[in-house]
């Protein structure tokens, strides 16, 4: 599977716009914005990551979404999965990326509890345990090709990593993180217009309306 570049998305885009409802359209020019943005970054992967990021964040977050994160997400990713018909996706995630994403459910750095432990909150003591639980279910979604389990369990260490470096705990350019960064953002720079391109193949489909929608005439 070949990466949708930039000027291939946004071409199609251009192509489609006019059919799209106005929240649609917002998102999806917002998040080709940001991602064409990431897609300079070839020498930069904290930068890269960071981008793609919020090239996803544009994609999927609904303002009247009252719901935690991985609640939305797992929203998203189901939508996603129902309107995946050729499995692009899992294709996406299988054939090009499941050594790297496997090292991502193997390293415990980008796993919560993990850090919840080390910060001495009370509940985490049990952090393998549950890592090791994690990683059967992975195998599991997997096999049975689970496309939104997938995702779900993959961005709960991306965000992770994510907050890491938007929190400051993360130090630019560093050698200690280096892996999970270029693996980070390779894998968002793959499934990010992947995940667009099936929104626009489906503009009736009720994407939630973006957060900060343009405001005219005041």
């Amino acid at each position: 599977m070949t990466f949708l570049s930039h000027d291939e998305i946004k071409a199609k885009q251009r192509g489609l716009r006019d059919g799209f409802p106005d929240p649609l359209g917002l998102r999806v020019h917002r998040a080709i914005s940001w991602y064409g943005r990431a897609e300079r970054e070839t020498d930069d992967p904290d930068a890269a990551f960071l981008f793609n990021w919020i090239a996803f964040n544009a994609a999927y977050a609904d303002e009247r979404d009252v719901r935690g994160e991985r609640d939305a997400f797992s929203w998203f990713f189901t939508n996603l999965q129902q309107r995946d018909l050729a499995g692009r996706i899992y294709n996406a995630v299988w054939e090009r990326f499941s050594g790297p994403i496997r090292m991502f459910l193997e390293n415990r750095y980008v796993y919560g509890p993990y850090w919840a432990n080390q910060n001495g909150l009370d509940g985490y003591e049990d952090w393998e345990e549950r890592f090791d639980r994690a990683r059967r279910a992975f195998h599991r979604a997997l096999t049975q090709r689970d496309t939104a389990a997938i995702l779900s369990m993959l961005f709960d260490r991306l965000y992770v990593l994510r907050n890491q470096m938007i929190h400051g705990g993360a130090t630019w350019n560093s050698s200690v993180n280096r892996d999970q960064l270029r693996d980070g953002a390779a894998i968002l720079a793959c499934l990010v217009p992947v995940m667009i391109d099936i929104m626009m193949d489906n503009p009736q489909e009720g994407w939630g309306r973006p957060f900060y929608p343009v405001v005219t005439g005041e």
